[in-house]
C-alpha cells in the first residue's frame, strides 16, 4: 500500500519520482554527469526493487564499476548491458532530437554548448532513454533545434535499438511516440497548468482530453529519497544534497 500523501515535498522530489516510475523494472541505470536529479530517481528505483535495477553513476567511486571512463560506457551500452538512459540539450526538438553544441550560424554561433560527447550513440542504442530538462521554455523546447547531437527518431531502414521514451520538464511530463515522432502531454504537475504548458513550449505536441496532474510522491517514496538515497547520493553531489536535504558529505 502506497504511503499517505505528504503536506511539503520539494520538485526535485517530485520530479524524482516521476522519473523512478518510467525507469520501471530494468536490469542496468547508467547516469552521466551533472545530473543529481536523474541520479536520485535511478538510486530511488533501486530502493524500491530491493537492489534492482544495477545502478551505474558515473562520477561515483562507490556507484561505478567502469575503470576506463567512457569507453567502457560505450561498449557496455553496444551489448545490450545499459537499459535506462538520460540525455538533455541546449535545445530539444519536437521530434525528439537534442542539441548540445551551439545556437545559430555553425561557424558563427550566437551561443555555444559543451559538446555531444556520446550522445549520438548512446541514444541509437539505448532502449529507454529520458530526456530531462529543469527549463521548460520556448528557447529550450523548440520545434527544429540549430544544431542535430543526436537525432530523436532515424528512417524506417536505419537499424535502431534504442530513442526517447518520454521527457520530463519542471512543468509536465511528455511521452514520446516512435510512430508519430511527436510528443504527448501525459501530465502536467502540481502548481502548473496545461495552457501554461502550452504556452511555453515551442513545439506542438498531441494534447489527449484526460490529462491529468502528476502523482506528487507520497510518504514513503519520500523516506526513501530522505533516508536512504541522499545520503549515497552526497558522496557524487554534496553540494546537491546540501542544498535539498541538508545533509554534508
Amino acid at each position: 500500500m502506497r504511503g499517505a500523501q505528504p503536506d511539503s515535498y520539494k520538485t526535485e522530489e517530485l520530479l524524482a519520482g516521476v522519473i523512478a516510475g518510467l525507469i520501471g523494472d530494468v536490469r542496468h541505470v547508467a547516469v552521466g554527469n551533472a545530473s543529481p536529479i536523474p541520479a536520485t530517481a535511478a538510486l530511488l528505483a533501486r530502493e524500491r526493487g530491493g537492489g534492482r535495477p544495477y545502478v551505474s553513476l558515473l562520477q561515483s567511486r562507490k556507484h561505478n564499476f567502469f575503470t576506463a571512463g567512457g569507453c567502457e560506457l560505450f561498449d557496455c551500452a553496444g551489448q545490450g548491458r545499459i537499459d535506462v538512459f538520460f540525455l538533455s540539450g541546449g535545445q530539444i526538438g519536437g521530434d525528439g532530437s537534442i542539441n548540445l553544441v551551439s545556437i545559430g550560424d555553425h561557424d558563427h554561433p550566437s551561443v555555444r554548448f559543451p559538446g555531444s560527447f556520446g550522445s549520438g550513440y548512446l541514444y541509437y542504442v539505448v532502449p529507454k532513454v529520458i530526456l530531462f530538462r529543469l527549463e521548460h521554455s520556448r528557447r529550450t523546447l523548440v520545434p527544429k533545434v540549430d544544431f542535430v547531437s543526436a537525432p530523436g527518431t532515424s528512417p524506417d531502414n536505419v537499424y535502431r535499438t534504442g530513442g526517447p521514451i518520454a521527457l520530463v520538464t519542471n512543468r509536465c511530463v511528455f511521452s514520446f511516440e516512435k510512430s508519430k515522432k511527436r510528443f504527448r502531454l501525459d501530465s502536467v504537475h502540481p502548481g502548473h497548468t496545461i495552457e501554461e504548458v502550452r504556452d511555453q513550449t515551442g513545439f506542438d505536441f498531441d494534447l489527449p482530453a484526460d490529462v491529468g496532474e502528476t502523482p506528487a510522491p507520497d510518504a514513503d517514496t519520500l523516506r526513501l529519497i530522505r533516508e536512504r538515497v541522499a545520503p549515497e547520493l552526497a558522496e557524487v553531489y554534496p553540494e546537491f544534497t546540501a542544498k535539498i536535504f541538508n545533509i554534508r558529505h
